[in-house]
């Protein structure tokens, strides 16, 4: 089962289904706390943890626990000394994702977190917090 919008295939039609919806937007699957909405089943299950408090995933290394089994794969680089991801523009590696993600805007010169208070914009979403925070509070 191919998708008519991209290269993706599938050998299920259940799983086209599901794919299909990340192209129209549905979302037949909503949060009963805050009424978000997910085109995937798994999708809201994981974000219900956010209002349970519910971290099933834990670090045989330390006490860290998460929502997402994906998020404790990560941590358990910074245990081993692995550093998967990489920059295509330098030398440099990283252990999480986003790490490399936000080193990226350093190439890029992406400054994705603007203050609707004044022009100044930033890398990291905590940069921008503690600015109006300390600005404009």
């Amino acid at each position: 089962f191919s998708c008519v919008h991209c290269s993706a295939a599938f050998s299920k039609k259940g799983s086209l289904t599901n794919h299909l919806r990340t192209h129209t937007g549905e979302g037949p699957y909503s949060c009963d706390h805050c009424n978000k909405s997910f085109s995937q089943k798994t999708s809201l299950t994981q974000h219900l943890r956010i209002h349970t408090g519910e971290r099933p995933f834990s670090c045989n290394h330390c006490s860290a626990t998460f929502r997402k089994q994906y998020n404790l794969t990560e941590h358990l680089n910074t245990h081993t000394g692995k550093r998967p991801f990489t920059c295509d523009h330098c030398d440099a590696s990283f252990s999480y994702r986003s790490t490399l993600i936000q080193h990226l805007r350093t190439h890029t010169r992406e400054h994705p977190f603007r203050c609707v208070l004044c022009s100044a914009s930033f890398l990291q979403k905590a940069k921008l917090t503690n600015h109006i925070t300390c600005l404009h509070s």
